[in-house]
């Protein structure tokens, strides 16, 4: 039955070595699993009630595209997104993160649609390559941020000004930008989890540098472990690392639709959106092309069904409690060694669910034991800065202005209306408009038309 579902002898692969590949792929996303609750935790969610969404979805969605797709490929809350989904829905400041979740099941709704009507498609050909990398370089640079603030090696006090919240009831929900003004300052040594994140993040960095699988997960446990003496690690009375999960706190149906549409935050979920798009398509082209399976004319009949299901999952993750659920490029580690079909997914998304009896690590673990993570994966990110052709001005100046001003603005939506801007203007002012797709214009007359009306706001 195996083999006739997943087809393992056409794929030239074996039960052992997709078994083995699935393992392997959980091994080096795990850590998603005790990074998430900590960063959406900001927000006011549970940090059980996250750790569950989490491990539910990851493990539901990843076995859908195994058994649907016949895909090798692990999906989970991204990284980014998520960062995103805690900035809009700050605990105190922004909107409530019940909003933010309806948000993002509206933007999964909105990706199904794209992918049904070949939207998704033409999306993904009209913004140039410049852009995509640099959306990703800028979610790098966001994300170190985030751990450094975690982490406390940067002492950041924002002062948020919002004509965002007040506008928003004064606008009847016509003003959506969230603003930022920073006091930014180097941590002490003298604080205990500044300096557990130092120590944890030279042993991930070693870690990593040694290319052991499981690095970032391994880093947060020991991390974890160290910090314990040092007072970081709070470990309470009674506690047990295994236990069955705790329903009573669950987020599960808690996302607010209705307020979603009603607070006019449509930026945000274009934003959760846009980004989704062109990383999952960066990720699923990227990995099947690793795993072999694109032809010669850069197809594959799969697919079309793998974004399908990816577009499923970010509405199901939101409703399950959690932010954007998107494919994963660490999937490229179980390929590596062998994955070729949906059973790698398969056996990565039940370990996933058999995670969940470990819910009680993820409200130990510290701030300070999961900020090295972040800090790596922004990293791992930012690498890819070196695809961008910064000879050519009308391509280099765009993915800079993209970049650099997602960590600067604290928005990653800002970072991509400003690619998107420069890059259509330099195009058009230096006679190369022929390189700038149709689609361009009309996102660029969008975007425009989006500050204009939320600045009058």
């Amino acid at each position: 039955m195996i083999e006739k579902l997943f087809k393992l002898t056409a794929n030239k692969t074996s039960v052992k070595t997709e078994v083995i590949a699935g393992v392997t792929t959980f091994m080096t996303m795990a850590y998603i699993l005790f990074l998430n609750p900590n960063i959406l935790s900001s927000t006011g969610m549970d940090k059980g009630a996250v750790f569950f969404a989490t491990a539910v979805a990851a493990g539901i969605i990843t076995i859908t595209m195994g058994l649907v797709a016949n895909f090798p490929i692990a999906l989970a809350p991204g990284m980014g997104l998520n960062a995103f989904f805690a900035t809009v829905a700050l605990q105190g400041v922004g909107m409530k993160w019940e909003v933010a979740l309806g948000a993002v099941f509206i933007s999964g709704v909105i990706f199904m649609l794209l992918t049904v009507t070949k939207i998704r498609q033409i999306l993904v050909v009209a913004v140039p390559g410049s852009l995509k990398v640099a959306i990703t370089v800028g979610i790098g640079l966001f994300i170190t941020v985030i751990g450094l603030k975690l982490s406390e090696i940067m002492v950041a006090s924002a002062s948020v000004i919002p004509p965002t919240l007040a506008k928003m009831q004064e606008t009847g929900g016509k003003a959506g930008l969230m603003f930022f003004e920073w006091n930014i300052g180097f941590g002490s040594l003298k604080n205990p989890s500044m300096l557990l994140c130092l120590i944890g993040l030279g042993i991930t960095a070693a870690l990593m540098a040694l290319r052991i699988k499981g690095s970032l997960l391994i880093g947060i446990f020991v991390t974890t472990i160290i910090g314990i003496p040092m007072g970081v690690t709070q470990i309470a009375n009674g506690f047990s690392p295994i236990a069955l999960p705790n329903f009573s706190n669950l987020a599960v149906g808690a996302l607010d639709i209705k307020g979603a549409l009603n607070m006019g935050i449509w930026t945000v979920v274009f934003t959760f959106t846009f980004v989704e798009l062109f990383d999952t398509f960066g990720t699923l082209v990227g990995t099947a092309n690793k795993a072999g399976l694109i032809d010669k004319e850069g197809k594959s009949p799969k697919i079309g069904k793998a974004m399908l299901v990816d577009a499923f999952g970010v509405s199901f993750g939101a409703f399950m409690g959690t932010s954007t659920v998107t494919a994963y490029v660490e999937s490229a580690a179980g390929i590596s060694e062998g994955g070729r079909t949906g059973l790698t997914a398969v056996t990565t998304g039940i370990l996933f669910l058999c995670a969940l009896i470990l819910a009680p690590l993820a409200t130990l673990i510290p701030n300070a034991a999961t900020a090295p993570a972040l800090i790596i994966v922004g990293l791992l990110m930012v690498s890819s800065i070196k695809d961008i052709d910064f000879e050519d001005f009308t391509e280099g100046f765009p993915a800079f202005m993209t970049f650099i001003m997602m960590p600067f603005t604290y928005s990653i939506a800002n970072g991509v209306a400003a690619g998107i801007i420069f890059y259509t203007l330099l195009k058009v002012l230096t006679g190369k408009y022929k390189q700038v797709h149709w689609m361009m214009y009309l996102l660029f007359v969008l975007v425009v038309v989006r500050y204009i009306f939320l600045t009058e706001a």
